[in-house]
């Protein structure tokens, strides 16, 4: 296990820039996955910390050893590919055992440690076969042990389960996580899909343009968004533009349309001006027009426009403004009114999630 550290680095490609000043720190043993659209950076830091590319300026530091540049094969890296990499010509065991064999451990040695692998990933028995015998799942396992035979210092995953069907890929996210766990290895992981990374990582860095936007347990980041941006990436959210008017120390009041609307602030400091309320559809209700159902919450009149079944959930659209709609998450099996009813939406005022930028 081993800390890696990012200090300052930046990338540039001629006036490009993939990656502005980055200072991050990732913990031993730690899972950090890099979040973010294509662009982001996400890939540019991996591919620093692999060594794959220099950086520009800054420093990359495995354990507090300086290996800015270093080679990446002297760098005790282990990296898994999106398209797994294996060698088709090469049985499972020889693929697991390849890069002992380079180091010139003992064909016992050898032995010994691809049994003991494939054990790990759950593929015991599959040394004579060859990568094209194997599903997708059972390579990227494959993949995996082999980038772990002789212990790396860091494993590094770039997208490894984007190849994957919906099913499988569920299923792998919890595999590699049970793995990474007992092997203790410390893991960078790159992906764009936000389920994965709340699946499975220990923190997240939400990356955009270049940018380190926000880094923080999965539960903070979809909680407590930072910006508009990280509230609108991680999961189902919706966004109402309103002007702080009352400001009560650790509350405030939005003025929303014609409504006014209590909200926790965000910070200490003093928010005044335009803002935004975000709302995860699962915090909102739904309930009969003016009926005072809503008990000391926020509410907003609206008109139901819209219902999409999703197996255990409903998603219900509601007109709230001339170019505003809410989205609920609600139970098929609720009372909810038909198309084109008047209604209230309302949600607990701690459940709004305040923004300024």
């Amino acid at each position: 296990m081993s800390q890696v550290t990012l200090r300052g680095a930046v990338k540039h490609y001629g006036e490009v820039v993939a990656l502005e000043t980055l200072d991050l720190d990732i913990e031993e043993g730690e899972f950090l996955t890099l979040l973010g659209p294509s662009g982001c950076g996400k890939t540019t830091t991996l591919r620093l910390v692999a060594g794959f590319i220099d950086p520009t300026a800054g420093q990359i530091l495995i354990d507090g050893e300086d290996v800015t540049g270093m080679p990446p094969q002297k760098r005790q890296i282990g990296m898994v590919f999106q398209d797994y990499a294996l060698f088709p010509h090469l049985t499972i065991g020889e693929n697991v055992g390849f890069g002992l064999k380079e180091r010139g451990a003992s064909k016992a040695h050898i032995r010994e440690r691809v049994s003991e692998l494939l054990e790990l990933v759950h593929l015991p028995g599959v040394e004579n076969r060859y990568p094209v015998e194997l599903s997708g799942g059972q390579q990227q396992r494959v993949a995996l042990a082999r980038a772990v035979a002789f212990p790396p210092r860091v494993l590094l995953m770039d997208e490894p389960l984007g190849a994957l069907d919906l099913k499988l890929r569920e299923a792998m996210q919890f595999e590699l996580r049970r793995i990474q766990q007992e092997l203790k290895i410390t893991t960078i992981y790159v992906t764009h899909d936000q389920h994965e990374a709340m699946t499975m990582s220990d923190r997240i860095a939400v990356m955009n343009l270049g940018k380190l936007i926000q880094l923080d347990t999965a539960h903070e980041i979809y909680t407590r968004p930072k910006t508009k941006f990280v509230a609108d990436f991680v999961g189902k959210i919706n966004f109402l533009p309103g002007t702080m008017i009352v400001d009560e120390g650790d509350w405030g009041m939005v003025k929303i349309a014609k409504n006014n609307i209590r909200v926790p602030k965000s910070s200490s400091a003093k928010l005044s001006g335009e803002v935004t309320v975000a709302l995860r559809p699962e915090h909102l209700l739904i309930g009969a027009a003016g009926s005072n159902e809503a008990n000391g919450h926020n509410a907003i009149q609206g008109k139901i426009i819209d219902r999409i079944f999703a197996g255990n959930l409903m998603h219900v659209s509601v007109q709230v403004g001339d170019d505003t709609q809410l989205m609920l998450e609600v139970k098929p099996s609720d009372d909810i009114p038909g198309d084109g009813a008047t209604v209230d939406v309302h949600w607990a005022p701690e459940h709004v999630v305040l923004l300024t930028e």
